[in-house]
């Protein structure tokens, strides 16, 4: 009996030792490591114009940025993994890509979690309807103030906490997984609106294909904290180096003009450069100018 204890003993400990090793060497450089592996995964929720797959290519905004980035930091190869928007955080920490390129917006609840790096755009939102726009939407505060109107939005999206901010109740919340889907409610009676960013919304009715539904082109910009919103590549805690590593490339984008270059070719324009903003004043870890 104390023989099989002591061999019980011996291997817990035998595994806690190769625990140990293992965290231990995925815990090193993260640049290095990527480096060495020539291939970086990246997760994206597939959301037009900032990531997203067509015919088996990954393409969009943080796409092209993140590629030009990692091909100068001496990794070539950028692999997709597609997942839902509100899964892109915790499949982040818990390793299932190395870096986030979602065009996800920065908020001071995620900086939390992890890691921005800094501002590539900066955008605003917008508002789909029913043509005619049968309920008079041109504003969040309308959608807040007709308690039977329901508005497709996707879930864990800055658009929530938009929502909920000027009123909007939850139970007028239509949760969905991706864009598609969000315009999907609308066409099939669920929702009386979608909303999104601007870009996101105007390409996913140029996808739609439809002449049912139209952008609401007088829609009034919440007043909340947090619009416009800044976009950025999203890091783990603790890899500072390979973040800082992709900041110092990006900084040369921008003061090269090859970052508005980029923009451009995913439908954006010199107005949504993002400026002087940082991703500490964002996090309010510094005051705003």
């Amino acid at each position: 009996m104390k023989k099989a204890i002591t061999i019980l003993l011996l291997l817990s400990l035998f595994g806690l030792v190769s625990c140990s090793a293992s965290e231990s060497s995925s815990s090193g450089n993260a640049l290095e490591e990527l480096r060495e592996k020539g291939v970086v995964r990246v997760g994206f929720a597939n959301e037009k114009p900032y990531a997203y797959e067509e015919n088996g290519e990954l393409k969009g905004e943080a796409v092209s940025i993140a590629k030009a980035i990692f091909k100068e930091l001496g990794i070539e190869k950028v692999e997709g993994k597609l997942a839902q928007f509100n899964e892109l955080i915790p499949g982040l920490n818990a390793g299932k890509f190395d870096v986030i390129t979602a065009g996800m917006a920065i908020l001071p609840n995620r900086c939390e979690k992890v890691d921005f790096a800094e501002p590539e755009y900066q955008v605003g939102e917008a508002l789909v309807v029913q043509k005619g726009n049968p309920k008079k939407l041109h504003s969040y505060n309308d959608i807040a103030e007709q308690s039977d109107v329901k508005v497709a939005v996707m879930s864990a999206s800055m658009e929530v906490d938009y929502l909920k901010q000027v009123g909007v109740k939850e139970d007028q919340l239509v949760y969905v997984p991706d864009i598609p889907a969000a315009i999907d409610a609308i066409k099939t009676g669920r929702a009386d609106a979608a909303t999104g960013t601007q870009l996101t919304m105007k390409n996913a009715l140029a996808s739609a294909g439809t002449e049912q539904l139209v952008l609401v082109e007088d829609f009034q910009q919440p007043d909340v904290e947090g619009i416009p919103s800044y976009g950025a590549a999203v890091f783990r805690k603790g890899d500072d180096e390979l973040r800082e590593a992709y900041n110092k490339k990006l900084k040369k984008l921008k003061d090269s003009g090859k970052l508005l270059e980029l923009l451009e070719e995913n439908g954006f324009g010199e107005e949504n450069l993002p400026g002087d903003v940082t991703t500490d004043q964002l996090c309010g870890r510094t005051n705003k100018k």
